[in-house]
């Protein structure tokens, strides 16, 4: 580990384990990293507490799996603890990270736990501005299904899974995030990277470092392993041909021609997607996908590319991906009222906004789509107000909160009217509503039979379902 308690790219010393953690803090284990993060460290068996201040539905579930679980941030939850587990959202002057340094408690980032729960397994390692979660869940499901018993730790819970788990298998498969340079501590056998978009410059400055970042992601994966590289996206598209000239062994998957799992024939509707995969040119079959939208088909194929590398017969990994039971948060029906229907989606950059509002379109015709939208943090709404507006024009009416920035500060004319304001739609068919208490009223004034709302975007929306839903 690094001696630098903010360096987030050192990799974990060589050897260490999640036992050798002995009993663990993990700080804030209502949040999806956090939680999914515990329960993986639970599900081993090993010695651990957590602590919370929020009323987190995924905490009952944390103490059934015996999880000793403080509602309260206090000096005496660092007795008899070994090791303290934060993520970046824990910053240095917390209370029990400050206590934990005082007494010579080691204080690790979620990344070094991640990567300690991994020692000794066959890992594989999503990483990329957009699709993480969801290629995550898929590989994991993929094989849970094929009898593989992974462990996997994820950013988004799976639908009748979990966001995390420790498995009897030799395979473990996790998501990495880049938005703080947190990806750079991991060495897998098998690197995924699902393309590079404009995000996090507030922590990379230009594209250029990004970019430079997810290079170093790729040349940290094992040389005698997997790079698995979008070939429909420019900038992975080009780590492809240069990752190949100095001959490591690469797989490139999407709709291109000439990518090595290539997706065609696509037909998505409400009941998901269709498409046909050739490997190598040569027809693997008819797959299906039980999610919406031709982006969550992308996702599904870098999937297709480690089930085939790992060995599993195509019939195998078809069998998987169709039993893929979705995200919690991606394309997630929360159920109906007054004729129209409610759902939930995590997209917050206008990338993933943009694919996400075209398929929930298809899904939510003859009728409209409403779009409820919370701006997730101060910096990218700002930066991003254009795009993010032009995403929000595709819907057919738009509901826009107020920013949510955790720590940020929303200069005089930058919130979410001015984000409104830019939203290509006619007057009568958008709102800002600036009061949590006011959207749903908002909502009823804009939705009808047959149409489908969706909340979309900052953490907290994802609450808002059960208050329209009343």
């Amino acid at each position: 580990m690094s001696d630098d308690p903010n360096d987030l790219t050192s990799p974990i010393d060589e050897g260490i384990t999640a036992e050798d953690l002995g009993r663990t803090l993990f700080i804030g284990v209502g949040g999806v990293g956090m939680n999914g993060l515990t329960r993986l460290y639970a599900t081993r068996g090993l010695a651990v507490t957590g602590s919370e201040t929020k009323d987190w539905p995924t905490l009952p579930e944390l103490e059934r799996l015996g999880v000793t679980l403080h509602r309260e941030h206090v000096v005496s939850n660092l007795d008899g603890i070994d090791t303290v587990v934060r993520s970046t959202a824990i910053n240095d002057q917390h209370l029990e990270v400050v206590e934990a340094r005082r007494r010579g408690i080691p204080v690790l980032h979620r990344s070094e736990a991640i990567a300690a729960a991994m020692t000794g397994r066959r890992s594989i390692v999503v990483t990329g501005t957009h699709g993480k979660t969801t290629t995550t869940a898929i590989i994991t499901q993929m094989l849970e299904h094929a009898g593989l018993a992974p462990s996997y730790v994820n950013g988004g819970e799976n639908i009748g899974a979990h966001t995390g788990a420790h498995g009897n298998g030799e395979y473990f498969v996790a998501e990495a995030d880049e938005s703080d340079r947190s990806f750079l501590r991991f060495r897998p056998e098998i690197g995924i990277i699902t393309n590079i978009d404009v995000d996090h410059l507030n922590t990379y400055g230009d594209m250029e470092s990004l970019t430079e970042a997810f290079e170093r992601f790729g040349r940290n994966t094992d040389k005698d392993g997997l790079l698995v590289l979008c070939a429909d996206n420019p900038g992975t598209a080009a780590l492809a041909r240069k990752f190949r000239a100095e001959g490591r062994t690469v797989a490139t998957y999407g709709f291109s021609d000439g990518a090595d799992i290539q997706l065609g024939e696509v037909e998505s509707g409400k009941d998901g997607v269709d498409y046909t995969v050739l490997a190598h040119n040569q027809l693997l079959g008819r797959f299906h996908l039980p999610m919406p939208g031709k982006h969550i088909a992308l996702n599904s194929a870098a999937a297709i590319a480690v089930g085939l590398y790992i060995g599993l017969e195509p019939e195998a990994v078809a069998e998987g991906i169709a039993a893929f039971g979705g995200v919690k948060r991606r394309f997630e029906k929360r159920g109906e009222i007054d004729g129209y229907s409610v759902f939930d989606e995590y997209a917050y950059h206008p990338t993933a906004m943009t694919e996400a509002i075209k398929t929930l379109k298809e899904v939510a015709a003859p009728g409209r789509l409403i779009v409820v939208f919370m701006p997730y943090r101060v910096y990218r709404t700002v930066e991003m107000r254009a795009d993010i507006a032009e995403a929000l024009s595709l819907a057919d009416k738009a509901v826009v909160m107020e920013i949510f920035g955790p720590g940020e500060t929303i200069p005089e004319g930058e919130g979410g009217q001015a984000l409104l304001d830019a939203v290509d739609l006619p007057d009568a068919d958008k709102a800002f509503v600036a009061e949590w208490d006011d959207v749903p009223a908002a909502v009823k004034a804009l939705a009808g039979e047959g149409d489908v709302v969706v909340t979309m975007g900052a953490p907290p929306v994802q609450l808002m379902p059960e208050d329209l839903l009343r």
